[in-house]
């Protein structure tokens, strides 16, 4: 890491939980290939509350930036706090397992250069991965280009070099790593891909399960949501209830009928029990929507909100 902050080129920015057996090899493998690019650099690792021996490894490099998270916060906001303390010109993005090949930096920057791109993402298209891991990637993609009409092929790889103003314009935790590219795309930042090395881990064990599949899939549907929604969420939840508020209406006139020219009882009328589903979750339905839009209108005036994450340290080596 050049010591000289002023003028960076590259900032690498590597989330770190539980690693302890790729840290030291995945460092050098690093300086080797920004040192061969002849330019300024820095290289950011944040330790994402591991429970092993990954922070005194960090330690013990030279040359690097370490961000010690208070606990373990997931992946995304692992990277979110590295993105928000990147300086360089160009910011790259990688795992910390060692799976992704930093010999093929130049060919991300090269896409980049070559179709003046502002980010260009890695694709693993010969996976290393279980099966299992494979088949929720196939799902999970199935899902993405039906809600969000998402057309990169891998967005699970966080293989990826970003333009400074493309990654500064992202505040991201959960699991929405997957769908950083989605939202850069909103936004109107133009988005590459190129084939990547998909290397076997060496060390440790991968931290992708069935859970995060679903945490995924939830996120998937919130940026779904206020990709379309979030500037009128009215337009959603009024739509839905002006429906139930109809069909509400159509059950009344129903059971009015049954009940004045059928001599059906009320209390007995399956129809009158439908009725006041329909209508009050209409009514509530329609509430919640102006309850939403007042939120929204109000955090857009900068309203005070609590941390999501806290930075115990930040140590420089």
């Amino acid at each position: 890491m050049n010591s000289d902050k002023e003028g960076l080129n590259f900032s690498v920015v590597v989330p770190i939980y539980n690693e302890e057996g790729n840290i030291l090899s995945l460092h050098q493998e690093i300086s080797s290939e920004l040192a061969s690019l002849s330019s300024k650099y820095e290289i950011i690792y944040i330790n994402d509350g591991s429970t092993d021996r990954s922070l005194e490894e960090l330690k013990s490099l030279n040359k690097a930036k370490i961000i010690n998270l208070n606990r373990n916060y997931g992946q995304a906001t692992a990277f979110d706090a590295g993105f928000k303390v990147a300086m360089g010109d160009i910011v790259i993005s990688m795992d910390g397992d060692g799976q992704n090949d930093p010999r093929d930096i130049h060919l991300l920057l090269k896409k980049m250069h070559d179709e003046d791109l502002d980010v260009v993402a890695g694709w693993r298209k010969v996976r290393k991965d279980r099966n299992m891991i494979k088949v929720f990637t196939r799902i999970g993609r199935w899902f993405r280009k039906i809600l969000i009409k998402d057309i990169v092929h891998d967005t699970g790889c966080s293989f990826r070099v970003y333009k400074r103003e493309a990654v500064k314009s992202l505040d991201i935790g959960g699991e929405m790593h997957r769908y950083i590219l989605a939202l850069l795309r909103w936004k109107g930042f133009s988005i590459g891909e190129v084939f990547v090395n998909d290397r076997k881990r060496e060390y440790g064990k991968s931290k992708y399960n069935w859970k995060k599949s679903i945490k995924g899939l939830i996120d998937l549907i919130f940026i779904w949501f206020i990709h379309k929604y979030s500037q009128r969420p009215m337009h959603l939840f009024g739509s839905i209830s002006f429906v139930l508020l109809l069909l509400g209406f159509l059950s009344g006139l129903w059971t009015l009928y049954g009940k004045f020219f059928l001599g059906l009882s009320l209390n007995r009328n399956g129809w009158g029990l439908l009725t006041f589903f329909f209508l009050t979750s209409g009514i509530m339905l329609f509430s919640f929507g102006l309850v939403i839009d007042l939120l929204i209108k109000l955090n857009l005036n900068n309203s005070p909100y609590e941390k999501r994450y806290y930075i115990r340290e930040v140590i420089e080596v």
